[in-house]
């Protein structure tokens, strides 16, 4: 009998169902136009975009706009690219525009579908961001669709790392910009802390389409954007501490795989105490519960996490000499991050790199409130119903489910599990051998670098030719990805989140025509195309004879989403195709969440070695399980999201104020408003209301007015007339603290003053903002033991935050009275010092300049010569000439230095 919830569905469909059907006759209209726009001329094409952009202005809404602007993309996309937009593609954008995730399986030709919303919210002359999850997508992103941008009358810009900031501006002011998230994210921080408003990159947040939307919204949005300055160097202390983790025994410290938490016990901290003063880091007489042992303790428990959580080659590489993290989610290498907290620094001491000194943050960000700046925010994906009401609540996303063009004819295997993980590897190997055999191309995923390459081994052993894709072959990505669709190939990979480059059924025809241009230059292009398209027919048909892409994974991962998108490789646009998941009891996910039980089960069912239990039941426990981390892990973002919410609204206050700075011409009316309330705060201080001519601490006030304001007035000899009270002495400060501006305005000139005070004023401000963001840090790390008094952590930040902004806002209105205050124009030798001083550093340049060049060029006289080893210098006599080949005396040159 069938319930009333599945009765209801079929009756009136689902929610998704109605958003498809209510969208189908927009569909319908740009389809009835396609025949008008295909007379069209070129011309006629871009004067269209033209017409539009002017009914914009006029007032008239996008949604009215959308069939005919729409039907123009499309024509456009037909003429620049040779592809026409199927019906579900149109859909896709139509959603997108709505303000929806448009959730799109993989093959469906996503890169185009965004050019349709993209297109018709840019007639708006506000600018689109499409944001892409790596540099490469990005600029190949760019580089494809701005044909068909500019077919349209549109310009095209994208954003990368180390870009000129010249070429950057131009990439933000184009109709429609490509960029990764990071940079996007970094440009809005670096745009807060510039001082001039022609230095700023981007323009408003109007509308963004994210790209692999759930991976950067979600996996990516657990950690936040950080600007950073150095801080002291402690590499001694990482050494020290280094040395002490590798011999803490079991009982020492609790290890929690779930929570992803490891601490220290009780009996580790008496072990520990004794440890650290041997060794000389704790003083004598210092307990580690002392308040000033706080930063040991720090240090320690990094390390402690550096060893007992952070696997080499899983969660980063060493490459050279230098630490790089992986980024779990897609097996690639992220240059350039690290962690913080001197966590990073902790694992650089644990493999023995050099250790790079800790940083201070500047500005910070999370992708959550980054990308809710925008007015419009949609994007795609081929997973993302999972986090269906994660993207609900912190972004207000709706996710349709875009339906396939030709349904999906892939066989999804019910998971396999053994008892252990050396079955399990035997098994893979020979379900590989057999697929390989019959020319079955095999994608095979595997959860980190360490195990994709035990599989390689095993597959090396077994004979089976195969390539590896993780963060060690980043390079050879897309090329790898293009022949992993090949008759009989075999790829591991290790996670394949966002790599953008489809897999096709008998290899992609595009890298191969490359290849072929390539290795034959000579021969006319034409000529290769058409052999190859000729002969790639034949292999994709006997690629499908074997059985399409047969996607192999050899675990589960915490998420549902990523093993969809693993499993959405094989069987893009109708394509035959087959998944399966081989697990074992020793895996991660079944060992961490409750594989005792099943282990019962197993044994009772009394399965030999070799064999595996498979059965729906199996399949529907496990995503039960993973639908719990999942849910866990929400958790811990929606917590993270709300504390930084606090800041976000600090950080929007101080951002919109450093704008309004920035552009205002005069300042000096917000100037002496701030020189007011100081006097207004010194006359409370010192005279506070309500109080006795007696209790006025007169002479304090003088020296504070003679320190803050730079003027000295006879403050006690006021309090001393009859009848003054504290308004009085606010109004005779404030005459006074306002002439003597008056005259540093005579002396500077008035525009120049106000230059100087747009400039202190911003300086002031960001560095008020920097201490506040360190103290809003050190509050967050102590605020959560105040659970243990019954008190609500949320709350307690909250309110001594905002008593922590408003201390800050005191602070820069005293710091900026001072400092204006106490300028003066230069006298004429200070000037000429000042002079002297810019020159002698200019020539000393120049020098350096020179001396490097002259080095440059320099032939040694003797053979192997090396700068930093005298013992390839020869023996030269103190008046020989340098082995160096400078041609100064030795002991005028290397000789002084040996």
């Amino acid at each position: 009998m069938l319930g009333f919830g599945k009765l209801t569905k079929m009756v009136f469909g689902t929610p998704n169902d109605r958003k498809i059907k209510a969208t189908r006759s927009t569909v319908e209209k740009i389809n009835a136009l396609e025949e008008e726009f295909e007379k069209l001329t070129d011309e006629q094409l871009i004067e269209k975009t033209a017409e539009y952009r002017k009914r914009v202005e006029g007032g008239e809404a996008l949604d009215a706009i959308l069939p005919e602007a729409f039907a123009n993309c499309r024509e456009a996309a037909k003429r620049a690219l040779g592809l026409r937009a199927f019906d579900t593609q149109l859909l896709g954008g139509i959603f997108l525009h709505q303000g929806n995730i448009s959730e799109m399986k993989t093959g469906e030709g996503k890169t185009l579908v965004a050019t349709f919303p993209a297109y018709l919210n840019a007639l708006t002359g506000r600018g689109v961001h499409i944001v892409t999850v790596n540099d490469y997508l990005a600029r190949r992103d760019a580089e494809w669709m701005s044909k068909v941008f500019s077919a349209l009358g549109m310009s095209t810009g994208a954003i990368y790392p180390q870009q000129p900031d010249d070429e950057k501006k131009a990439a933000y002011q184009c109709d429609i910009t490509y960029a990764t998230n990071n940079e996007l994210g970094f440009d809005y921080l670096r745009d807060n802390m510039k001082s001039e408003l022609k230095d700023l990159s981007q323009r408003d947040h109007y509308f963004a389409i994210v790209d692999e939307v759930d991976s950067i919204l979600i996996d990516e949005a657990r950690t936040p954007l950080i600007i950073s300055g150095p801080a002291e160097d402690r590499t001694e202390l990482y050494m020290s501490v280094d040395k002490i983790i590798p011999s803490i025994s079991e009982e020492h410290y609790t290890l929690d795989e779930k929570t992803r938490n490891v601490s220290f016990t009780d009996e580790g901290n008496d072990w520990l105490e004794e440890q650290l003063s041997a060794a000389g880091i704790l003083p004598e007489g210092q307990s580690l519960y002392d308040p000033e042992s706080t930063s040991i303790v720090h240090h320690v428990n990094q390390g402690l996490r550096a060893h007992k959580l952070f696997t080499k080659d899983k969660d980063y590489i060493v490459r050279g000499d230098e630490v790089v993290l992986i980024d779990e989610f897609t097996g690639r290498m992220m240059a350039g991050r690290r962690l913080s907290e001197g966590l990073h620094q902790a694992i650089e001491a644990k493999e023995g790199c050099s250790i790079k000194p800790e940083n201070v943050t500047l500005a910070q960000v999370t992708f959550q409130n980054y990308f809710r700046l925008y007015d419009k925010l949609g994007g795609m994906t081929g997973t993302a119903l999972t986090e269906e009401e994660e993207f609900q609540e912190i972004y207000n996303l709706g996710v349709v489910e875009v339906p396939t063009n030709r349904p999906v004819a892939r066989v999804d295997d019910d998971d396999a599990v053994y008892r252990t993980a050396q079955e399990k590897y035997n098994a893979i190997v020979d379900t590989i051998k057999e697929a390989s055999g019959k020319g079955q191309p095999t994608l095979v995923g595997t959860t980190s670098i360490e195990k994709s390459e035990l599989l390689s081994d095993l597959l090396t052993k077994a004979d089976i030719k195969h390539n590896v894709l993780n963060a060690r072959q980043h390079e050879q990505e897309a090329q790898i990805v293009a022949d992993a669709g090949k008759l009989g190939a075999v790829t591991i990979a290790t996670n394949m989140a966002g790599r953008g480059t489809d897999i096709k059924l008998g290899g992609n025809v595009e890298f191969k025509i490359m290849e072929a241009i390539a290795a034959d230059p000579e021969t006319n292009p034409d000529e290769i195309r058409a052999k190859i398209e000729e002969g790639h027919k034949a292999d994709e048909d006997a690629v499908k004879e074997a059985g399409g892409l047969f996607v192999l994974a050899t675990e589960r991962h915490e998420s549902r989403r990523i093993d969809n998108q693993l499993r959405g490789r094989s069987g893009r646009q109708g394509d035959p195709g087959r998944s399966a998941f081989f697990l074992s009891l020793e895996d991660d996910l079944m060992r961490i969440f409750g594989s005792d039980r099943l282990d019962k089960v197993l044994s009772t069912l009394g399965m030999k070695e070799g064999e595996a239990i498979v059965h729906p039941w199996v399949n529907k426990s496990l995503e039960r399980a993973q639908a719990k981390v999942e849910g866990r892990n929400f958790d811990i973002r929606k917590q993270l999201l709300k504390f930084d919410d606090v800041m976000n609204d600090q950080r929007k206050v101080i951002f919109s104020q450093r704008r309004e700075i920035m552009e205002a011409q005069d300042l000096s009316e917000i100037i002496k408003d701030m020189r007011h309330e100081v006097i207004g705060d010194l006359v409370d201080e010192y005279m506070p209301p309500k109080t006795y001519a007696d209790q006025w601490n007169t002479e304090g006030l003088q020296g504070a007015v003679v320190e803050q304001l730079g003027i000295d007035v006879p403050v006690a000899d006021w309090a001393q007339e009859e009848g003054v009270d504290d308004e009085d002495i606010i109004e005779r400060l404030e005459k006074a603290a306002d002439e003597h501006m008056a005259q540093k305005a005579a002396q500077f000139g008035p525009e120049q003053l106000r230059g100087i005070e747009k400039q202190l004023l911003l300086q002031i401000i960001d560095r008020k903002w920097r201490e506040h963001l360190l103290t809003l840090e050190h509050l967050r790390s102590v605020v959560g033991f105040r659970g243990y008094a019954q008190r609500d952590p949320l709350n307690e930040y909250k309110s001594e935050s905002f008593q922590l902004f408003e201390s800050m806002l005191d602070g820069l209105r005293t710091d900026v009275t001072r400092n204006l205050s106490q300028i003066r124009p230069l006298t004429e030798e200070e000037q000429r010092a000042m002079i002297a001083q810019v020159q002698a550093q200019q020539a000393a340049a120049v020098q350096a300049q020179a001396e490097a060049a002259e080095k440059a060029n320099r032939k040694p006289l003797v053979e192997g010569f090396k700068e930093d080893d005298p013992s390839t210098w020869g023996n030269p006599g103190r008046n020989d000439p340098c082995p160096c080949g400078s041609g100064k005396k030795f002991k005028h040159c290397h000789g002084k230095l040996a």
